[in-house]
This record gives C-alpha cells, sequence and structure tokens, in this order.
C-alpha cells in the first residue's frame, strides 16, 4: 500500500530513526479501517495479568482464549494487537502477517499492591523479533517512588529495540502515594506524564482521558497565569498533545474502565474534537460480545477518521 500524505508527515517527525522502524510505524498506520488516515485504534489485552482473569474474562468467556483476541483485533479492523509475551506466543504463528503486534514488556499483578508501582520485566526484545512484533510496549509510572528504575529500563531497552527495528510504545501512567486518586487524571499529571513518554523515546504514547481537576500547586499558577483552556475534554486532550513536542508525537488515549457504549462514545467524541491520534481500548471491547465489541470498535474508529487531523 503506497503510504498516503499524512502517514508520510508523521514519519517525517521520527528523522532520527532507521528504516525499520519507520516500517513497523507505517505498517501500523496502513493496517486495518483506518489505513492511511494517520489515526490508530489498537487493542490492548494485557488485564488478564494485570487484573487477574476472573475479573478480565468471566464476563466474556470466550476471552480466555487468546486466540479471540487476534480474531477481535483482525476481525474489527485494528491497526495493530498488544499482549503480554503468554497470549501472543499462544496465537502468533496462526496469525501471522494478519495484524500488527506489540509485545508488552513489562507487567505487574495485584496480588500484592504498593503505593509506589514498579512493574516486573516479563518480555525481551528478542521475544519481540521472534514473535513478529512490529513494537514493544513498556509501562512507566511517573509519581512512583521507583520511577527511576522505570525510566532507566525503557531507556535500555528502547535503544535495543530501536536499533532493531520496532517501534516504541510506552503507557504512561502517573500513581504514587504522594498523588491523590483524582490526580492520577488531573489534566497537569497527565499531560506532565505524556511529556515524559515523549522525552524518554517513545514513538507512539498512551495516557488516560484526562479531567479539569489540577494536581500540582505550582502548575495550578501556571494554567492561570496563560489562561491554558481546560474546560472540555477536547481542550484537554489538544493540551495533552501539544505537551508532546506539539503534536510531533502519535499520541494516543485509553479506554479506561468498562463504560456504556454511549460513555464511551461520548468520550471518544471529545477525545478526537482535541486531535487524539487514536484510542487504545481494551475491557471496553473484549469484555462485549464479538458482534458487540466488533460495532463499537468500528463506530470509534469511524468518530476518529471523520473528524479529520486538527493537530
Amino acid at each position: 500500500m503506497a503510504l498516503s500524505s499524512r502517514v508520510k508527515e508523521i514519519l517525517s517527525w521520527y528523522g532520527s530513526d532507521n528504516p525499520g522502524v519507520l516500517n513497523n510505524l507505517a505498517k501500523m498506520m496502513n493496517t486495518g479501517r483506518l489505513a492511511g488516515s494517520g489515526k490508530m485504534v489498537i487493542l490492548p489485552v494485557d488485564q488478564g495479568f494485570e487484573h487477574g482473569p476472573a475479573r478480565s474474562f468471566a464476563v466474556n468467556p470466550a476471552g480466555y482464549d487468546p486466540r479471540y483476541h487476534f480474531e477481535l483485533a483482525i476481525e474489527s479492523g485494528c491497526n495493530a494487537y498488544a499482549a503480554p509475551l503468554g497470549f501472543l506466543e499462544v496465537a502468533a504463528r496462526d496469525y501471522a502477517g494478519q495484524i500488527p503486534l506489540i509485545l508488552k514488556l513489562n507487567n505487574s499483578d495485584v496480588l500484592y499492591s504498593s503505593k509506589e508501582p514498579c512493574s516486573a520485566v516479563t518480555g525481551s526484545i528478542d521475544d519481540a523479533l521472534r514473535l513478529g512484533c512490529s513494537a514493544i510496549g513498556f509501562t512507566i509510572y511517573p509519581g512512583s517512588a521507583q520511577r527511576n528504575e522505570m525510566y532507566q529500563q525503557i531507556r535500555e531497552l528502547s535503544l535495543e529495540a530501536k536499533s532493531k527495528g520496532l517501534a516504541v510504545v510506552i503507557w504512561s501512567y502517573a500513581r504514587g502515594g504522594g498523588m491523590s486518586k483524582e490526580g492520577e487524571t488531573g489534566i497537569d499529571v497527565i499531560a506532565y506524564a505524556a511529556h515524559i513518554a515523549a522525552q524518554l523515546g517513545a514513538h507512539i504514547i498512551k495516557v488516560k482521558a484526562p479531567s479539569s481537576h489540577i494536581e500540582q500547586p505550582e502548575a495550578a499558577k501556571a494554567y492561570e497565569k496563560n489562561k491554558i483552556p481546560i474546560g472540555t475534554l477536547a481542550e484537554r486532550t489538544k493540551h495533552v498533545i501539544q505537551s508532546c513536542f506539539n503534536g510531533r508525537r502519535i499520541v494516543i488515549f485509553s479506554g479506561g474502565a468498562t463504560k456504556s457504549d454511549a460513555e464511551v462514545l461520548e468520550e471518544v467524541k471529545g477525545l478526537a474534537a482535541g486531535g487524539a491520534f487514536g484510542s487504545i481500548m481494551g475491557r471496553n471491547a473484549f469484555q462485549r460480545p464479538k458482534a458487540e465489541a466488533i460495532k463499537l470498535l468500528n463506530t470509534v474508529q469511524d468518530i476518529f477518521k471523520s473528524a479529520g487531523n486538527v493537530n
């Protein structure tokens, strides 16, 4: 498939990268129903590891089978499918060449919880290459007392991944003992977390949808002094993207906790209006029966496509 002018423009933002990385970024942007638009909808299924199998899959038992998620991502026209090592190993061979894969290289569980989270590294760059992946995924927790360890880990993994032609996706979720629960999605925190991921070398950045809450008193002064508009989700989304090198990095937003169709679509409309590059939607997709999930994902894709490029 020839590259659209929008895909070429986005690739031009990554001038330090080698042809292998650019090829894999292009592959993701040229796959599925959003191919060529510069927008992305990705299916991530790391919740079994992160939250436990019953909490993740009992509501839709088909989800216990890793093959189900490959099929859902392919049949719904997603740009890529992201999962931990085990889920990809089960079926990567069966679906080789049908959808770009992202190997989630670190994960945590809820059998032990800490106010200062730090995920374990559970896969390698060689695993990603062996499974035919286009990218690696990695979670950082800005705000955690252990954040520096995670920053150093992704720095090393990113260096190796890029040298071998893999793109880098960073999940940037602010969390820590010194932060309020409301602060985890505050606009100042989300914009800062996204900026940190960009500074760490991410090609694609995943953050939560931001609220209008401002966590840090010093940040509140800056927002007020400079009259940064944050009253609507569209305005907040635009600010988060601006915080990632003035829109020169791909920023996609988490689907979050399970919601009704109407709630999902209302949020997506706000994100799209603010120039979001797309969504990475797990529970709101795979916890629905396949036909319902495909319908919802297709509607989400249509919203992003119709919004055009506002950044």
